[in-house]
């Protein structure tokens, strides 16, 4: 454990600080140190404005909406191994970084441009998921705690001393935005303390056990894909992580329409999106295999899982609006893959005649 940190900006002065970072978690944090008086913000640094949605239209992050609507001068460098931006960085004088999803690696001449040093605020208890995603890491995993980290940053991915931690609880039916929302908050009162902390010099670095390190990878579309061969808890949890983004969704294997049910007939693959649903009863002996379509239960979807089913009352197929469950079934689960033996038992359907 390291000696407190001199306060290197002056007596009474507030601290100089530059901000980085480039989402809502990270905008959040920015509102929280706007309104703190003992700090003074110099600039702002966020990505480039991204083409996104159908039309690719460029859209400034939720950083730089917030800083243009507080009046900070906005940053907006490709890489900051630019020696150009490096000078312009120098040139601010900052006592801190500050540092929150920024998305850009930092290279070690900019690390070392602030008079004390780079912080960075981490939404996981480091060293337990380093990396991009450490919010839905957690949810994936079960935990039932995560919380947020401020480490002063170093060589290395969110690998530098522990500053400050604090714990949050995980509750059973949290997604990566509820959760995502409740770190953000917690996030901005932690860093407003740290810099507290600072200005009494009574900060203490403690330093990580890398041993311990676990990473979070960045999320692609491709990790949404259910598995239902695992515990209906598990995919409650891969569900709830995958929430809003990439999210969570199955394939549907259907008969394509106009085909017979002759030979020849091919196979039409539609991607559904899974809105989090909750835990069913357990299935006993000779139940199908995990992945079929149960039928309905308390008008949800109920999907077989390894030991439970899985039930759901939104869907939102790829060539569709969002749905119901009710509405999927009668629907889509009639005219793609008909067979009453997917409605047996205490699932049974109540689909109304297909005349109706």
């Amino acid at each position: 454990m390291k000696p407190p940190l001199p306060d290197l900006s002056g007596a009474g002065q507030p601290l100089r600080v530059v901000f980085f970072g480039t989402p809502p978690f990270a905008a959040r944090i920015l509102d929280d140190l706007a309104e703190d008086g003992q700090t003074r913000i110099l600039a702002v640094v966020t990505q480039p404005d991204r083409p996104c949605g159908r039309g690719r239209v460029c859209k400034p992050s939720a950083v730089k909406q917030t800083a243009l609507a507080k009046g900070f001068a906005v940053l907006q460098p490709g890489t900051l191994r630019d020696s150009a931006v490096v000078a312009e960085l120098e040139a601010l004088q900052a006592d801190y970084f500050i540092v929150a999803a920024y998305g850009l690696l930092f290279p070690e001449t900019v690390l070392g441009l602030p008079r004390c040093g780079c912080l960075n605020v981490h939404a996981s208890l480091l060293p337990r998921y380093r990396g991009a995603s450490p919010i839905q890491a957690a949810i994936q995993a079960g935990d039932p705690v995560t919380g947020i980290t401020i480490m002063r940053m170093a060589k290395g991915m969110d690998a530098g001393p522990i500053l400050l931690q604090r714990a949050m609880g995980i509750d059973i039916n949290d997604t990566a935005q509820t959760l995502h929302d409740s770190l953000a908050a917690l996030g901005g009162r932690l860093m407003l303390e740290t810099l507290a902390r600072h200005r009494a010099g009574t900060l203490v670095e403690l330093e990580q056990d890398h041993s311990l390190a676990t990473y979070a990878p960045r999320l692609t579309k491709e990790m949404g894909q259910i598995n239902w061969d695992q515990s209906a808890k598990a995919v409650h949890d891969h569900i709830r992580a995958m929430h809003p983004w990439p999210g969570a969704y199955f394939d549907l294997n259907t008969k394509s329409e106009g085909q017979g049910q002759g030979q020849g007939q091919h196979q039409a693959r539609r991607k559904v999106a899974v809105h989090p649903g909750r835990v069913g009863d357990p299935l006993g002996p000779g139940s199908p295999p995990p992945g079929t379509f149960l039928g309905m239960a308390d008008d949800m979807l109920a999907i077989a899982c390894r030991d439970r089913a899985y039930l759901i009352s939104h869907v939102h197929p790829s060539d569709a609006k969002q749905m119901d469950a009710q509405a999927f079934r009668c629907g889509y689960l009639r005219r793609l893959l008909p067979g009453e033996g997917l409605c047996a038992g205490k699932y049974a359907c109540d689909c109304p005649p297909e005349e109706s």
